[in-house]
């Protein structure tokens, strides 16, 4: 029997208690899970994306999931196919997500005919990361939408940059 690795990819600006709840599904069902930052190089983040993958890492290991957090510029159906990962989890929240979801999983089966796209759901508060952006930006705690990693890595950037203006 063949190591079943799933991949789950975002930019994860910052990752949440509902990215945590899908990689905790997607640990149940395969092997291994990567969760992969993908890095927009043409974007801007809120957080270093370093300092994000050793939080989401913390995490993982807080909760002792068979997954590892990686950061990757390139395109995820590339990625999957060199390391011969076959899964691509991604995350619901609606119906505009399953739409926006499925014009990418087409794009990725083309790229890579062997990746299969699966979508599970979060059981968490719907918190995008864009909401959680906003309410640092208005001076508003996150920490009980965040893994405690996370929240952490977000609060010393906080007081280090003075990023939100608190």
């Amino acid at each position: 029997m063949s190591h079943k690795i799933a991949l789950y990819a975002g930019s994860f600006d910052p990752y949440t208690n509902g990215h945590h709840d899908i990689v905790r599904k997607a640990a149940a069902l395969f092997d291994e899970v990567v969760v992969m930052i993908a890095v927009n190089t043409g974007k801007r983040r809120s957080f270093d994306a370093d300092a994000m993958r050793d939080a989401i890492q913390a995490a993982l290991d807080a909760d002792g999931l068979n997954a590892r957090a990686v950061l990757h510029t390139g395109l995820v159906a590339d990625y999957c196919a060199a390391n011969g990962i076959r899964w691509y989890v991604r995350g619901l929240r609606n119906n505009m997500d399953y739409n926006y979801e499925e014009n990418i999983a087409q794009i990725n089966h083309l790229i890579n005919p062997q990746l299969e796209s699966i979508y599970l759901r979060s059981d968490e508060p719907a918190i995008s990361s864009s909401m959680i952006r906003e309410l640092l930006a208005f001076g508003k705690g996150v920490g009980d939408f965040l893994p405690e990693a996370v929240a952490g890595m977000i609060e010393i950037t906080e007081q280090e940059n003075g990023k939100y203006g608190k």
